[in-house]
């Protein structure tokens, strides 16, 4: 039910409602990739970066590829191949505005996830992408990030999803495929459902990279 926003209340006073932070979680924060921090990066297949435009309107794009696809060029720079896809590069679009960026990385089977917040700018250095190539094809740009935070996250929110359990994973068909759901949001869709579908499918098989 839509909140009522005449009735809604104001910002509460977070600290005081929350308490303080421990002091561990405000100490484990380092200003660099460690050790730890690259051993986690090495393993990661996926990870959610977050941008944001000019305005200030935000956006989250997931990223993925065989673990260690994000490059730890030193201990404060980052690069992260950005790999073909609809070509809506909303967050390309976005780091050429506005150059603040959050990523998570997420190890699959490992509770813990690491966070990283910087800047970050879009490059086309020909040798750090020749170096990114899947299937002999590099990458049109990747994304430097400078960091500014590193740290690792408790386990707490992904023991509460049993996000890895296999015996939590919803039977296939239970969400519609991406072409039926589009089909009942976008009226113009020309082509049938299965045709769509088909396309999809050729494209997961031969158009990842």
């Amino acid at each position: 039910m839509p909140l009522d926003e005449t009735t809604a209340p104001v910002t509460p006073d977070l600290e005081a409602l929350y308490g303080a932070a421990t002091p561990l979680a405000i100490a484990k924060v380092l200003d660099r990739i460690d050790e730890n921090c690259r051993l986690f990066i090495s393993h990661s297949p996926f990870l959610c970066i977050a941008t944001a435009d000019a305005e200030g309107k935000q956006d989250v794009s997931p990223r993925g590829d065989p673990p260690g696809f994000v490059q730890v060029l030193d201990d404060k720079t980052l690069a992260i191949p950005d790999r073909v896809g609809n070509n809506r590069i909303d967050t390309l679009k976005n780091l050429r505005d506005n150059p603040e960026v959050g990523l998570i990385f997420f190890v699959p089977g490992v509770g813990e996830t690491m966070r990283v917040n910087g800047t970050a700018r879009i490059t086309e250095d020909v040798a750090l992408l020749e170096g990114m190539a899947m299937n002999g094809k590099p990458p049109k740009t990747a994304i430097l990030v400078t960091v500014r935070e590193a740290f690792i996250h408790c386990a707490k929110a992904l023991k509460r999803s049993s996000l890895w359990d296999p015996s939590v994973q919803v039977p296939k068909g239970t969400i519609p495929s991406l072409a039926r759901m589009i089909k009942t949001q976008v009226e113009a869709m020309g082509d049938t459902v299965e045709t769509v579908e088909e396309r999809i499918e050729v494209a997961y098989k031969e158009r990842l990279y």
